[in-house]
């Protein structure tokens, strides 16, 4: 006798996916406008929720794209997850930070460009839905919607067991914005003698936990705080600051850590470093792996979050912004070309 299988028995409920979808619709602050109304000169988290025209719930969303106030209004786009901290958030049953790292991951690789962010869509895989879990991760990727002015528009929730084992869940982001192409920063602005600001990051972010995870085995209830702690969101600051001074480059420092700021560079260029004070959850880390500065420094942020290029007369003043912000800021060192220091090296230190 054949017994009967359906799609629940296999393990996928699909009334619990429906369930999400219908408390991410009640719950939706996203209220629609007549696009007409809106000030298409704007661009900020009111003005990016009435954009949207069709939001979650559908096949796919729209959204209104039209931007007066910009000469060559350019899209930006990019993905990222937060790799193994998700190990952490089943570890702990606590899912409420992790939506908040996912976000913050793609809108500060956006913001690198000089563009604003306009809209997110999450992709949330499990072996088992567990609504509670689900729904504790979707407020926070909310929370950091909000923080990076952003409209989540849509997403994915994937229920796949087989593929993933009990308590086991990943996830990716996916942020859309958008940059006037005459004002875009990059390394076709960066020159010689320009000096590099750092900006401090939230402890570890959402890099290296693979190796942070291995080195506080046995011991992630002590360092709960540590490792759980949200990733920095800088999309204000820098919006207030590009409105306020001129920048000419960013980098989001994420992993491989300082090497992602030959990146704003030109071939023929280099940085040179100051040396700064690690802080203390990175120096703990270095205890324990008896890391040198320079390989931690290739491997962590080691207290950096993002970085600035700026001329010399602006940076004291912008350092005095940043720290005004809320946020931790250091003279990082300068730009400088590779034939004057006599080293094919992108960096180098003071």
């Amino acid at each position: 006798m054949t017994t009967k299988v359906d799609y629940k028995k296999s393990g996928v409920d699909v009334q619990a996916g429906d369930d999400l979808v219908d408390w991410l619709q009640s719950s939706d602050k996203n209220d629609s406008q007549n696009p007409k109304n809106l000030n298409l000169d704007s661009i900020n988290l009111a003005t990016n929720k009435a954009r949207v025209l069709d939001g979650i719930g559908g096949f796919a969303a729209l959204f209104n794209g039209q931007f007066k106030s910009m000469t060559a209004p350019t899209l930006v786009a990019c993905t990222d997850g937060v790799g193994t901290k998700v190990k952490l958030a089943s570890h702990f049953n606590d899912y409420s930070g992790v939506g908040f790292d996912l976000v913050a991951m793609c809108a500060n690789d956006l913001i690198c460009t000089g563009g604003d962010p306009l809209f997110f869509l999450d992709y949330y895989a499990v072996g088992q839905l567990n609504l509670d879990h689900a729904k504790s991760f979707l407020t926070s990727v909310r929370a950091a919607c909000e923080e990076s002015e952003m409209a989540l528009i849509g997403g994915e929730t994937a229920e796949m067991p087989g593929v993933y084992q009990k308590g086991d869940f990943d996830c990716a982001g996916f942020a859309v914005g958008v940059v006037d192409q005459t004002k875009r920063w990059g390394p076709h602005l960066v020159k010689s003698g320009q000096c590099l600001i750092g900006i401090a990051s939230h402890g570890f972010h959402s890099n290296g936990y693979s190796l942070i995870r291995k080195v506080f085995d046995g011991e992630f209830e002590k360092y709960r705080s540590w490792l759980l702690k949200p990733t920095a969101i800088y999309v204000k600051l820098i919006k207030q600051l590009k409105n306020e001074f001129t920048i000419f480059a960013g980098a989001h420092i994420t992993g491989g850590g300082i090497e992602n700021i030959p990146r704003i560079i030109q071939p023929e260029q280099c940085v040179r470093l100051n040396r700064w004070t690690f802080p203390e959850e990175f120096l703990e880390v270095q205890k324990r792996t008896g890391m040198s500065d320079l390989e931690l420094m290739k491997t962590l942020n080691c207290g950096l979050g993002f970085v600035l290029s700026v001329s010399p007369a602006d940076k004291n003043k912008i350092m005095e912004a940043v720290k005004k912000a809320g946020y931790g800021a250091f003279d990082l060192g300068t730009v400088e070309l590779k034939s004057e220091l006599k080293t094919e090296d992108s960096i180098v230190f003071k």
